[in-house]
């Protein structure tokens, strides 16, 4: 029998701001898209995919982002795994979301054209809204652990120019995700910058696995209106003190935080300290 709390949850209509697109693909999806594009996968079934998608590392997290994605090559894919995303919500009561997508990732390493993923993610979302009246808008994400100065620039440069050209069609900001160690936001302020002049907003993930020195970061060089993450704000009462008056946002994921090993478990998680303290979250 579900509790009172329960319930609630469950009827509240939520909003949805922190979830990669990418990983939001079901396993009966994935099968579907790699037995059709001829993609070969090391499951074969529902079960055995649930058992691959246990988390272990983030290196075994990015393993199975990049099985995902090359099982993604046409604008119907594409359009599939939107629709499905709003299907998703819909059945969670959420309205609205604001989904990070990495576009860097699908050109670049993927070898598949703006014209046609941005093509599906457009249907898509517009299916969804249509089917299900769940907005959908893009955060298109620069990857930063990418160890290439060269190769770093060019995908930081074609994430914000196609984040630009689909200002009309859902994206709405432009975030910055991968690993935080050794990949500072002031590496990336010259684009966050030009994002900014053009109307785009600004969401960069910081504040996870690097403390608040990369909250800083993203808030003095980045313009950040909302953080993913943000949890190791709480190691500086300064900060916790700037991000309340100045009510930025926070994308708390507790799951990710246990899982990669910030904190133990959630009795330690710093989540009730940082509402209490008056920050949105």
């Amino acid at each position: 029998m579900e509790s009172k709390i329960e319930r609630y949850v469950t009827a509240v209509p939520k909003v949805e701001l922190h979830v990669h697109l990418e990983g939001s693909i079901q396993p009966t999806t994935l099968l579907t898209l790699a037995q059709r594009n001829g993609v070969p996968l090391p499951v074969q079934s529902v079960e055995e995919m649930q058992r691959w998608f246990t988390f272990r590392d983030f290196s075994h997290f990015i393993e199975i982002y990049f099985a995902i994605s090359r099982c993604l090559k046409t604008a119907e894919d594409y359009e599939l795994i939107a629709y499905e995303f709003g299907a998703n919500m819909a059945r969670q009561n959420a309205r609205y979301a604001e989904v990070t997508f990495s576009p860097s990732t699908h050109y670049f390493s993927l070898g598949v054209p703006f014209d046609t993923f941005f093509a599906g993610l457009t249907k898509g979302r517009q299916r969804a809204q249509a089917a299900f009246g769940v907005e959908i808008r893009w955060i298109f994400d620069i990857v930063r652990d990418i160890p290439d100065a060269e190769r770093n620039r060019k995908r930081a440069e074609y994430t914000l120019a196609v984040a630009q050209e689909g200002r009309e069609d859902g994206v709405v900001a432009l975030g910055l995700g991968g690993g935080e160690v050794h990949h500072p936001p002031e590496q990336y302020v010259t684009w966050f910058e030009k994002a900014l002049e053009t109307g785009l907003r600004s969401a960069p993930h910081a504040g996870e696995t690097v403390g608040p020195i990369s909250i800083w970061g993203a808030l003095r060089t980045l313009g950040a209106e909302r953080l993913g993450h943000g949890v190791r704000a709480i190691e500086d009462p300064t900060l916790v003190e700037y991000l309340a008056e100045r009510q930025v946002p926070l994308e708390i994921c507790p799951t990710s935080n246990i899982c990669l090993g910030v904190y133990t478990d959630i009795s330690s998680h710093p989540l009730p300290r940082l509402y209490a303290a008056g920050i949105p979250i």
